[in-house]
């Protein structure tokens, strides 16, 4: 594979590889066998750096991807081949880092105003972003070709996260309460947020914290409706104690997933429509400690977080995604540093390595992001020759899996220099409010 195959080879190689994944490769992966699959980079709107973090079932792939000169990154659509700058709401930054389910030409994410923040708060949009701006965020929908601004709870600034099939978005915003568990330079208090259109306006309906809990962040919905994010303490919205509980909400009832032994940096990432919800955890420690998580898988019949633990020689991993064949994509880490990081795919019961699924050489698979019913996979993939991160698309190939041994890649890591690392892990949600602190202040 070349980066540069992206015009009319590529669209016609990815239409052939979706015909197959509804023939005979896909049939093969209902049985036991793993998917073989076919790697293909996106591009980028000019920059260096480019992240596919969503996609939906006509294989839409949604993210961000640095401009020219690596100073700003701009929400980016991928369709067959094509890929398309969704702009700001006027100020110099936007993305969409969180699941976007939606199948009817709809698109949610953040995009900084033009606005000068008047706190200033470093809110949680600056970690997704290249450096802060402290100018302020909101949340968007963007339906042929308008981005339109999501509303807060008040306050200056709000996210918008997830999206489901009927147009529901979740995320968090801001209202004008002062927190005092909040840490300088936050101030306001912020909320899960479900966004519902009524006569052509979004309008927005705060989903309560658990117990005693002062702030929530919702990330991902369903089409049952069904949300899932996190409540905690302001801290700096973003990460750590703001993630003491990961959450369920449904109708507007939030309920405790549990943990896997941390009592901070639990997160829900990602909720298919059976309502199997995917996400990380930590293994121990109190609301103080490093991040120190695991994948987890909680469904509704055991009502428990399981642990999917690593690829072998790792020690941190974070699901991401789910579909509904109940495929979870995520990473896999040497360390919580995130710099030697491998895309996994887990299915019957095991995590395998994404790289060793493929025989492509040129992309070494450093994270998957999001899963489509056909098990196409999105993520962050790093060029071996230039060390660059791009925005990929795996999709189904013809015959059997390649055996590991082939691929040469199966316990190859990806390893990250920190200038790619400080671009790439906010744009996983590792820099939002799920998880590692890279920027904070």
């Amino acid at each position: 594979m070349k980066s540069a195959a992206l015009g009319f080879t590529i669209t016609v190689l990815l239409i052939c590889a979706l015909s197959l994944a509804t023939g005979a490769a896909a049939q093969k992966q209902q049985a036991t066998s793993q998917p073989n699959y076919l790697v293909f980079e996106l591009g980028t709107l000019g920059g260096s750096s480019g992240s596919g973090n969503s996609m939906n079932n006509l294989g839409w792939v949604m993210g961000n991807s640095n401009l020219a000169g690596d100073q700003a990154t701009n929400a980016a659509l991928w369709i067959y081949g094509r890929k398309f700058d969704l702009g700001t709401l006027g100020g110099t930054n936007s993305g969409v880092f969180w699941p976007v389910h939606n199948t009817n030409g709809l698109i949610s994410g953040i995009a900084e105003t033009s606005i000068v923040d008047p706190t200033p708060e470093n809110w949680s949009c600056g970690y997704f972003f290249p450096s802060f701006t402290f100018h302020t965020c909101q949340g968007f929908v963007w339906q042929n070709g308008l981005m339109t601004a999501l509303p807060t709870l008040g306050g200056n600034n709000g996210y918008g996260a997830g999206m489901n099939n009927l147009g529901q978005v979740v995320g968090w915003a801001e209202n004008t309460t002062v927190d005092s568990t909040c840490n300088f330079p936050q101030v306001y208090q912020f909320e899960a947020v479900l966004y519902t259109r009524v006569h052509g306006q979004y309008q927005a309906q705060q989903l309560a914290p658990y117990s005693n809990d002062p702030d929530g962040a919702a990330t991902a919905i369903n089409n049952p409706g069904q949300v899932v994010g996190i409540s905690g303490l302001c801290s700096n919205a973003v990460g750590g104690a703001s993630a003491e509980h990961a959450l369920l909400w449904q109708n507007g009832v939030p309920t405790d997933l549990g943990n896997l032994g941390g009592m901070a940096w639990n997160t829900p990432q990602g909720i298919n429509n059976s309502g199997e919800i995917v996400g990380f955890s930590n293994l121990s420690g109190d609301e103080n400690a490093p991040l120190n998580p695991h994948a987890f898988l909680w469904t509704p019949q055991t009502g428990v977080m399981q642990d999917l633990h690593t690829l072998s020689g790792d020690t941190v991993s974070e699901a991401v995604a789910i579909n509904d064949r109940g495929q979870i994509v995520g990473l896999s880490c040497v360390d919580n540093t995130f710099s030697s990081c491998r895309a996994f795919l887990y299915q019957n019961g095991t995590m395998t390595d994404l790289n060793s699924l493929t025989s492509d050489k040129q992309l070494s698979l450093y994270a998957a992001n999001d899963i489509d019913s056909r098990g196409e996979i999105t993520g962050v993939g790093i060029d071996s020759s230039t060390g660059e991160a791009r925005a990929f698309i795996a999709v189904l190939g013809p015959g059997s899996a390649p055996s590991v041994a082939s691929t040469g890649l199966d316990t190859a890591k990806v390893t990250i220099s920190n200038a790619v690392r400080s671009q790439i892990l906010p744009k996983l949600g590792l820099g939002g409010i799920g998880a590692a602190p890279i920027k904070q202040k």
